[in-house]
């Protein structure tokens, strides 16, 4: 097989060396990040139920999920939720197959309980929050293959791209992982903190500004001077964590906009902004690489809730950053690449209308030397495209 795979320099500067990099992550606290979880939670326990019943993975997509926030009364050592969140699980299923009536909303609710219960335990299910589904009847005509006729190909369902970039700067890096050792390393041993952890990373030139935005959670903070303790630990956790990744310059700050003297900080009851007005809705927050980052290409598509079997919208985006990672970490001399997969609907996926590769190399490596590589690489990630449908049905990828 022949695919239009294409090669070529990309025309700027790396963004490691540009003069201001802006990088941002949500947290799987925040009100977007809990959309995206539920919406990709459901949408594995659909695929796993479906094949469990007919063999394969029937159409249904649930990237529309909503969050609507509720009230709270924080208060230290403990206060309460007024208004409970509400959130509503929206989209398309199939739920009768061949004469069998399939329990998709009572699969979806299910999925939406567990996902909630380890992600934000301090929400107390159906009292703290309500979750609805709504999810419009599929057709059994439009089934996406996949399980026991696995080895076709699936042809792509929309005229679509994905974007990946690698290597990861040092910044980027720094926002992602902090956020990931906030809500789990650093969480184990303090309670306090909530999952709604918000990181915004800006590098001007050498110096990088790190601002954390950090739920805390009332019952384990009994006044401000406990308050102070725990945003200061954050802070120096995170300035820890960045200055092992790098040399340059760090400085980070938390909560800014805290105002003690107005008695106004960042105090939660449930340990996320849900309970206090933020919304949230299923691919305004994190790509599929787990950041936001405006100094690279990005794709609109929101990423959660898509069917993995023929969805362009996920299956590229995840697949495109898959092949950046790889060339990154297997030619050398690379020193930026983003990678660009556009489908045509009906086209089988792994045949993608172009894949474009675009790449900053050093200094003293001339593309030529590398393209034959990149090609090679992106030709043998393209042949295991179900390879991706797999991995995410499985949980073994992370969708934001």
């Amino acid at each position: 097989m022949s695919r239009n795979i294409q090669v070529s320099r990309l025309d700027r500067t790396a963004v490691e060396d540009q003069d201001v990099e802006i990088v941002e992550r949500k947290g799987i606290g925040h009100p977007d990040s809990i959309s995206d979880g539920i919406a990709e939670s459901v949408s594995r326990a659909l695929s796993q139920l479906y094949l469990d019943r007919v063999g394969t993975v029937l159409h249904y997509n649930t990237d529309e999920t909503q969050l609507v926030a509720g009230n709270a009364a924080p208060a230290f050592g403990g206060g309460e939720v007024v208004e409970p969140i509400y959130i509503l699980i929206v989209g398309r299923a199939t739920k009768k197959y061949d004469g069998q009536q399939l329990p998709v909303d009572s699969t979806a609710l299910a999925a939406a309980r567990e996902y909630l219960a380890e992600a934000i335990p301090e929400l107390e299910y159906g009292t703290d929050v309500i979750v609805d589904v709504k999810l419009g009847e599929g057709s059994g005509d439009l089934q996406d293959v996949f399980g026991e006729e696995e080895a076709q190909v699936p042809m792509a369902n929309d005229t679509s791209f994905g974007v990946g970039h690698a290597p990861l700067t040092e910044t980027e890096r720094i926002v992602h992982d902090a956020e990931r050792e906030l809500n789990t390393t650093y969480h184990a041993d303090h309670p306090e903190l909530g999952p709604d952890v918000k990181i915004m990373g800006k590098r001007e030139g050498d110096r990088i500004d790190i601002t954390v935005a950090a739920a805390m959670v009332d019952r384990y903070i009994d006044d401000f001077e406990a308050y102070d303790d725990a945003v200061e630990s954050v802070r120096e956790f995170v300035s820890d964590l960045a200055r092992d990744r790098t040399d340059r310059e760090v400085h980070v700050d938390v909560n800014t906009a805290d105002d003690y003297e107005e008695n106004s900080i960042y105090l939660t009851v449930t340990g996320t902004s849900a309970e206090q007005g933020d919304d949230g809705s299923v691919g305004r927050g994190n790509r599929a690489n787990g950041l936001i980052t405006p100094n690279r290409p990005m794709s609109m598509e929101a990423t959660s809730g898509k069917n993995p079997v023929n969805h362009i919208g996920k299956i590229y985006n995840l697949l495109s950053t898959e092949i950046a990672e790889s060339v990154a970490a297997e030619v050398d001399g690379i020193r930026d690449l983003q990678v660009r997969l556009l489908s045509q609907i009906g086209r089988p996926i792994d045949e993608p209308h172009v894949a474009d590769a675009q790449v900053v190399t050093e200094d003293e490596v001339d593309l030529a030397d590398v393209e034959d590589e990149i090609v090679a690489i992106v030709d043998a990630e393209l042949d295991d495209v179900t390879g991706v449908t797999r991995r995410v049905i499985e949980g073994d990828v992370s969708t934001f």
